[in-house]
């Protein structure tokens, strides 16, 4: 079978089951991909349940190792635990293993899953239905800009009036925020003197001629075009003033709008959606995430208070690491234990790379169970000359008792928390035999 066919035979087994667990990943994607599976069974009247999970270990597995029917959402394909289970549906796309239980994953099929098809692509594949949410779970997924399947989709969603694409500035609150807010909260895109500073950003939008009293409120969305520009070419002669010229590379690009979603709402921007996302998810409360994809109302205002501590903590996880990442040789390292949580440190490293891109970064947190959380990160120039983060993580985690996996460019891991040192030496030989 090709994938397409593929698809369709994952979609007959899943709703074949009569009242399946549906067991998601707690990130964007895993929460989109998640929303998409419970939306088609909820269009077909059919009985389930839904459950989100961290990882898929021996700790989760027991809670659910007694289910008749069980789907699997951006996790699963990585793991041979599932062959222990009766009836199962795996949709994924992290680097897969030989599993005896049907799986749909874009890796099996010569799509690569860390670039161009995430799992709420992957899930939209097979159900047809909420084409926004595989957007936003790929970018939510770091697969930007959308190409190869994700592209397709993102076509389809544009020929549907679903989605519209503009070239345009990639900075959070393009309609949901006043300008000074705009730049200031600004993290993704790191702006020096600006980001975390909003007094300042205020005297640079009044020095540019775009603010005063009056349209101190106004949005991004309600300058002109004319106004539009002036704003881009200030923020690029400002990084470049300031030496980030690697920044100034991702300050403008493709933003996805989505045309179902409020306007003047953080729901109209993939981007934006797919952060919100987050801050359930790695706060805890991915249920809500789902009911935001679902378009209920309380479950966005909540999301909106867990919206709020996210940036707060990012904010913080970002400071602490610009002043405390070193560089270990063929990797940079940021230890983040007691300072940066463990449902961010891996969005920290990822918005590390916009001002570190010459060698991978890994990013270490306190876990769970006498644990410690590993994440890393790296970019497409890195994987092009052979690094696989996935490879490497499942690798080295598993040499030292713990576990691991994920894509090429981010992977995460968990290991015991006496077995740092090894771990980060076996991380340094395999990386270094294998780019």
């Amino acid at each position: 079978m090709n994938f397409d066919e593929a698809c369709e035979e994952a979609r007959k087994i899943a709703f074949s089951f009569s009242n399946p667990l549906i067991v998601h990943h707690y990130d964007a994607d895993g929460i989109t991909s998640g929303s998409i599976v419970v939306s088609a069974f909820r269009k077909e009247f059919r009985n389930y349940r839904v459950k989100w999970i961290k990882k898929l270990d021996e700790h989760s597995f027991s809670k659910i190792k007694k289910e008749k029917e069980i789907i699997f959402v951006d996790l699963g394909s990585g793991n041979e635990i599932v062959d222990e289970l009766k009836d199962v549906l795996v949709i994924d796309h992290h680097q897969p293993k030989e599993l005896k239980k049907p799986q749909i994953n874009p890796l099996l099929y010569g799509i690569d899953g860390g670039t161009e098809l995430s799992s709420s692509g992957t899930a939209y594949s097979v159900f047809k239905n909420n084409i926004d949410l595989a957007i936003v779970g790929a970018v939510g997924d770091m697969q930007y800009p959308l190409i190869g399947k994700n592209r397709e989709i993102l076509e389809q969603g544009v020929k549907l009036n679903e989605i519209t694409v503009e070239f345009d500035l990639r900075l959070y609150g393009r309609s949901s925020r006043p300008l000074p807010q705009f730049l200031s909260y600004s993290d993704e895109v790191y702006i020096p003197g600006i980001t975390y500073n909003e007094s300042n950003a205020y005297v640079f939008l009044q020095d540019l001629g775009l603010i005063n009293e009056k349209n101190a409120l106004n949005s991004y969305l309600d300058l002109t075009e004319d106004e539009r520009a002036v704003l881009k070419k200030g923020l690029i002669n400002h990084l470049i003033a300031k030496g980030y010229e690697q920044t100034a590379k991702y300050l403008i690009g493709e933003i996805y709008l989505l045309s179902r979603r409020p306007l003047r709402s953080g729901l109209y921007d993939a981007s934006e959606f797919s952060t919100i996302l987050n801050a359930c998810g790695r706060h805890g409360m991915a249920n809500i995430g789902v009911g935001v994809c679902l378009g209920e109302e309380e479950a966005y205002k909540k999301s909106l208070e867990l919206l709020k501590y996210h940036k707060t903590k990012i904010r913080e996880g970002l400071l602490f690491a610009r002043d405390n990442i070193c560089d270990l040789g063929s990797f940079l390292f940021i230890d983040g234990r007691g300072v940066i949580d463990e449902g961010i440190i891996g969005i920290v490293c990822g918005m590390m790379l916009t001002q570190f891109d010459k060698k991978p970064l890994v990013g270490i947190a306190i876990g769970e169970e006498n644990t410690i959380k590993i994440s890393t990160r790296a970019n497409n120039s890195l994987i092009s000359k052979g690094l696989n983060l996935g490879k490497s993580l499942s690798h080295s985690s598993k040499n030292i008792g713990g576990s691991g996996g994920g894509h090429k460019i981010a992977a995460g891991a968990s290991i015991p928390k006496d077995k740092l040192e090894e771990f980060l030496l076996e991380f340094a030989n395999f990386i270094s035999q294998s780019s």
